[in-house]
């Protein structure tokens, strides 16, 4: 390797490099110093680190490295050293490292001294740019981590470059690491996967920092806690009882990263699965006198353990886990299999009678209630509770390990619904969850009677990750047709977008990322002796054979079978290769697979014994433990085949693959191309989730025979050229994406959700695994009932709107059935209750109060119900028509249309048009109004319904161009429908409308006071244009003060011009908006159900009618009663009452004023001079009593 000083050529320019290096093995007194290992005596430059960048030490200043003109190999070489109060100590040694890249080292290049040095090659960099090279002190092995900070070419100098680095902070760049050693070149628009440059102290920053977007990285300060069902290590224990622990280094979890990582997981230990064992014996898990030495053993890997006890987790783990979920994620969902029965062995007359039992069963049997994906109550309920039981232990562990800020990741299957019972404590912890299987299609999964549960459970993440988006589009799916979500590309804080999912308010983000494998762990496997010599052992027993190798669990969905039918038809058309070729096929024993397991090895078994007896030594068989078949056993026999098999039906992550590529790289070499063999194929199954990456394989369809037999042909006779062709293009994934690079990538994703620090933005609703997290404004809480009292109370002149059906009345809409009888008018609507009736009337009564109903029913519906409660208004069909108050009850109400409706012939095309789209699209109908048509797909297939609703929407646009109409798409959430209404008809404008009129026919003041309530969809425009009404008499209250501007409305808000009202509002006017149940609203706050909203109006006729607390003063309406008026009603009476509107007396008794002078007083002239003092002393207390229920 070149070792040339780069200072003896700078032909390329000058790169600036900051070095930077993580260290948490220094003692007290000690520093850390660069040196070039080149030149060991010449100068050193200190790193210092700071409280919140440490462990990371970094130069202060960039250093300049000249760059040759021609970099070829050349390097830069470094190391560091440790000084003890001012003077060198020591350089840095592997221990510094903390022990856990030992196993991964691939290369150790060592200086003059035998010591390990580090090595930047120069052509990774380029002059005029900046880097930061991130390395752990005492790691040595590996190439270099290198953040590429792209720079623009109009700076003049690399000063001004540096300032502008500093001032803008890190952007984007490709991490150069490349396992290929292929270059990189302008790579700076790439997303980064790697760690952020340590940040720059706040006083360097300049005043255009705040106009770039800062990029999203993973620093050393960011904790991270990997939950998984089992911790990726391996336990010992010896004869003394001393525990020890190592890494798992094949697990994918172990990988060893900088960042601050807590992983959190069961232990696997004898009698791990609960089948085995009793008491505190080695049979049954860990003893319980002993956990604390194994989380002791296991305290300096930072792992915590979670305790479950054995038959707990096995009945999730076997039961639950393998019985029930693992056939669902992978497509398998058989209702006519019996109940398992173990691997009891049948006796002969249970074979004889076999064949008329499984006869009868087909007639008599209840199919549906046999297999175990159906939860009956019974074994099925018993494994469910087993599940969530688990899960919850994992929820305590983390809430114990959790600090604030960390990113929790989930792994597996076994844990889908832990988000549920995470996001219920920590609401404000960023949660991604990824599932190493495959996800099954919506009629598969819908078979599940815990469907929603388990959806639910994982979209309370904020992040849901696959391996393929084929599984994520599966899930999706099944969140579009079992939960009715709507999914999409939405915008992110970095100015991109990412498909999400929409759910409550909150976008739950989905990754499709496919895992690596990490090529220098398995280097150093294939490097060790034992390997070596396992791999000529392999290679000598099969000598001048052709060895294609296969290792797969023993259970159906490997396709074992197929791949032994496949390898016959071959031979059998091709009888010159016999003798030629040997398939080497592993068997991973699957018990916890119970008779599928034994019913593929019998078959296995029978096939191989039957294509030997024909090609005697074709087949060789072996059925191993998977503790047998660990990393360094199948390196060996993965590096002494020539050819690996991946014949799998479905499968999830899969990494043989890449494990067989990296072991035969050096295929691509002029060594290994002159070695004879012709090696470094795969034959995919294009049911593998790794088909998708490895594009060099071969890939067939296992259930295609004749594919997997001409698959055998291609690898024997291909071409030299052909081979090396799919070979370099297979590695270039494997070296490209490793396991850490993976990682990174999702965690990236992960920290760049979306999600509000304050814990006010989001709220939980449901009970139980029904609990979801929704997304709200920060300051959307409960409507506060005694704020509304006393702005009740003090307002003169107020306006209540309320919604009819699931605001004040029971909704009619939330079952599908009810609501298509009820169109149909085959079931009666429901109708207020007598209280509610009461309440309504005591509201209306006030003379200060104007009170409407705004509905979406038909004018015959709101008549039949509230056409007799006096001075309330009502609303029909949002707002087209309008009924004012009046005082007269009984007759036929007087109706107003909000806007001309004088040409109705749209209706018929209308009608006309859907009815064709209702004849082909199942589920659907059409609902008909006075002003409106409706085509509802609320019943139909949601995907094909959606379709059909995008043409229909698109044909009436067209054929009703000419016509005074919208047309409305409700999506799936919404009810799905297609409305045609009048133009300019909706609740928000009869809103206005009402407002405007106050003065015009209520003869009353500006409005002080505003009341709306409304449930759905719906009722938004009237609660958006309150809000905005509202805000507007806020600002005007502000400005006259002088005080700060309000905060921006939130985007819930549909932004209308309200500015035509403000001749109508009063400057003090106090508005609220609340809607029903917690959701995304314009409102700016919500009551849980419609029995608040009685409560809430029954509360304010108590305002109006309660007698008052102060002594000497009577209530407004029990003043009324000192009016001397004639018992018979006089024409002065009927004035009098008239004015006042004061229409009932809840008071029993008479106020008789005493006559202190003896003289006849005026009764009238009293009553005005208690009114005087008693609004009087309203004003003087209006805030009193916040209680004021």
């Amino acid at each position: 390797m070149a070792t040339e000083s780069p200072a003896t050529d700078s032909g390329g320019g000058i790169a600036q490099v900051t070095f930077r290096v993580r260290c948490e093995t220094l003692g007290h007194g000690e520093a850390i110093f660069l040196s070039q290992a080149d030149n060991p005596s010449g100068s050193r430059i200190p790193l210092f680190t700071t409280a919140k960048s440490y462990p990371w030490y970094t130069t202060r200043t960039p250093l300049s490295l000249p760059l040759p003109a021609t970099p070829n190999n050349k390097t830069y070489r470094y190391r560091y050293a440790i000084h003890r109060a001012g003077i060198f100590h020591r350089w840095e040694e592997p221990s510094d490292g903390g022990g856990i890249e030992e196993f991964r080292a691939q290369q150790t290049i060592q200086s003059g001294d035998n010591t390990a040095v580090h090595i930047v090659p120069l052509r990774l960099l380029h002059g005029g740019e900046i880097y930061t090279v991130n390395d752990v002190l005492g790691v040595t092995a590996g190439p270099p981590d290198i953040d590429h900070i792209k720079v623009r070419n109009n700076f003049s100098s690399v000063g001004s470059l540096a300032r502008k680095n500093a001032s803008a902070g890190s952007l984007y760049g490709l991490n150069s690491r490349n396992n290929s050693g292929v270059g990189m070149t302008d790579q700076g628009s790439k997303k980064k996967v790697g760690f952020a440059p340590q940040p720059h102290p706040s006083s360097h920053r300049s005043s255009e920092a705040g106009a770039v977007k800062q990029a999203v990285h993973l620093t050393s300060s960011d904790g991270l806690i990997v939950v998984s069902a089992f911790l990726p290590v391996h336990l010992t224990r010896s004869n003394d009882g001393e525990w020890s622990a190592d890494w798992d280094y094949e697990a994918l979890l172990s990988m060893q990263t900088h960042l601050r990582v807590t992983r959190v997981g069961t232990v696997k230990w004898r009698g791990w699965h609960g089948n085995v064992g009793g008491g505190k014996s080695d049979e049954s898990g860990v003893p319980v006198d002993e956990r604390h030495k194994v989380e002791a053993v296991l305290r300096p890997f930072n792992c915590v353990p979670v305790w479950v006890p054995t038959t707990l987790f096995g009945e999730m783990y076997n039961g639950f886990c393998k019985g029930v979920l693992w056939p669902i994620l992978h497509n398998v969902a058989s209702v006519y299999s019996g109940p398992q029965t173990g691997n009891a062995e049948k006796t002969d007359a249970d074979k004889d009678i076999e064949p008329y039992d499984s006869q009868y069963a087909e007639y008599s049997m209840d199919d549906v209630a046999q297999g175990p994906i159906h939860g009956d109550g019974g074994r099925e309920g018993e494994l469910w509770a087993a599940f969530t039981a688990v899960n919850r232990h994992f929820t305590d562990v983390i809430i114990q390990c959790f600090n604030e800020g960390d990113l929790i990741w989930i792994h597996g299957f076994h844990l889908m619904i832990l988000p549920s019972f995470l996001t219920r404590r920590i609401s404000m912890a960023k949660i991604g969850i990824f599932l190493h299987t495959p996800f099954p299609s919506s009629e598969i999964f819908r078979t599940l009677w815990c469907r929603e549960d388990l959806l639910r459970g994982m979209l309370n993440a904020d992040q849901v990750g696959f391996h393929l988006f084929e599984y994520a589009r599966h899930f999706l799916t099944c969140c579009r047709r079992l939960l009715g979500l709507n999914y999409g590309m939405f915008p992110d804080s970095s100015g991109g977008h990412n498909l999400a999912i929409d759910t409550n308010g909150r976008h739950v983000s989905v990754t499709s990322i496919h895992a690596g494998v990490e090529p220098p762990v398995l280097h150093q496997v294939l490097s060790h002796q034992s390997t070596c010599d396992r791999v000529a052992s392999i290679r000598n027993q099969f000598r001048g054979k052709v060895i294609f190798a296969a290792i797969d669990r023993m259970e159906s969905l490997k396709g074992i079978p197929l791949k032994l039918i496949a390898l016959e038809r071959f031979l059998q058309r091709c009888p010159e290769w016999a003798g030629k070729i040997v398939v080497v096929q592993v068997g991973i024993s699957a018990f916890e697979r119970g008779d599928d397991y034994t019913k593929t090895r019998n078959e296995i078994i029978s096939m191989v014994t039957n294509i030997n007896n024909r090609w005697p030594g074709t087949v060789q068989f072996q059925e191993c433990a998977e503790s047998e078949m660990r990393l360094q056993q199948r390196m060996a026999l993965l590096r002494a085949a020539d050819v690996v098999m991946v014949t799998t039906i479905r499968d999830g992550l899969n990494l043989i693959p890449l494990e067989f590529t990296i072991a035969h790289l050096d295929a691509l070499t002029e060594q290994g191309r002159n070695d004879g063999r012709k090696r470094g194929l795969c034959i995919l199954s294009e049911f593998s989730s790794c088909t998708r990456v490895m594009r060099g394989a071969l890939h067939v369809n296992p259930w295609k025979i004749s594919e997997i037999a001409t698959a055998f042909f291609q690898a024997l006779t291909m071409s030299e050229d052909e081979r090396m062709r799919r070979i370099s293009i297979a590695s270039e994934f494997v070296t490209r994406v490793t396991t850490q690079r993976w990682a990174l990538a999702v965690m990236l994703d992960l920290k760049g959700v979306q999600k509000n620090e304050d814990a006010g933005k989001y709220a939980g609703a449901g009970l139980g695994l029904g609990f979801r997290l929704l997304g709200m404004d920060s300051k959307f809480n409960s409507l506060d009932a005694n704020a509304v009292a006393r702005a009740y109370r003090s307002a003169k002149s107020r306006l209540i709107l309320l919604d009819y059906g699931g605001t004040i009345l029971a909704n009619d809409n939330l079952d599908q059935l009810q609501r298509f009888q009820f169109v149909k008018k085959s079931r009666p609507p429901s109708v207020p209750t007598q209280g509610l009736i009461s309440t309504l009337k005591e509201l209306c009564s006030d003379h200060r109060n104007i009170v409407f109903v705004v509905s979406g029913k038909e004018r015959h519906s709101l008549t039949k119900t509230l056409c007799h409660i006096p001075n309330l208004g009502l609303a029909a069909e949002h707002g087209m028509f309008v009924s004012w108050p009046t005082p007269k009850v009984g007759g036929k109400r007087r109706w107003e249309t909000l806007v001309p409706d004088q040409d109705r012939s749209w209706r018929s095309i209308a009608t006309m048009i859907m009815e064709v789209y209702t004849s082909r699209t199942h589920g659907s109908y059409i609902e008909e109004t006075e002003m409106k048509v409706l085509w509802q797909y609320r019943d139909a297939d949601p995907e094909f319904g959606y379709l059909q609703s995008r043409e229909l929407e698109d044909h009436l646009s067209n054929v009703l161009r000419g016509f005074s109409v919208d047309i409305l798409h409700g999506g799936v959430e919404e009810g799905g429908y297609v409305e045609v209404r009048p133009k300019g008809v909706n609740k928000g404008v009869v809103s206005m409308h009402i407002i405007k009129n106050v003065e015009k026919i209520f003869n009353k003041g500006k409005l002080e006071f505003a009341l709306v309530i409304g449930d759905d969809h719906c009722d938004e425009p009237m609660l958006s244009v309150m809000r905005q009404v509202g805000r507007r008499a806020s600002e005007a209250r502000i400005a006259k003060k002088g005080g700060q501007p309000l905060a921006p409305l939130p985007a819930t808000i549909a932004q209308v011009d309200v500015s035509s009202c403000d001749d109508f509002i009063s400057s003090n006017l106090q508005c609220f908006t609340s809607t029903v149940g917690k959701k995304p609203t314009a409102a700016a706050n919500y009551l849980n159900d419609v029995e608040d909203v009685h409560e809430l109006l029954e509360s304010l006729v108590k305002v109006t009618t309660r007698e008052t607390v102060h002594s000497g003063f009577y209530s407004v309406v029990d003043l009324k009663k000192m009016d001397d008026t004639p018992t018979s009603p006089g024409p002065e009476a009927v004035k009098f009452d008239a004015q006042t509107s004061w229409q009932r007396s809840l008071s029993m008794c008479q106020l008789h004023t005493p006559d202190i002078s003896g003289e006849p007083t005026d009764a009238r002239g009293g009553v005005s001079n208690n009114l005087d003092q008693f609004f009087g002393l309203m004003e003087e207390d209006g805030e009193d009593d916040d209680n004021f229920f």
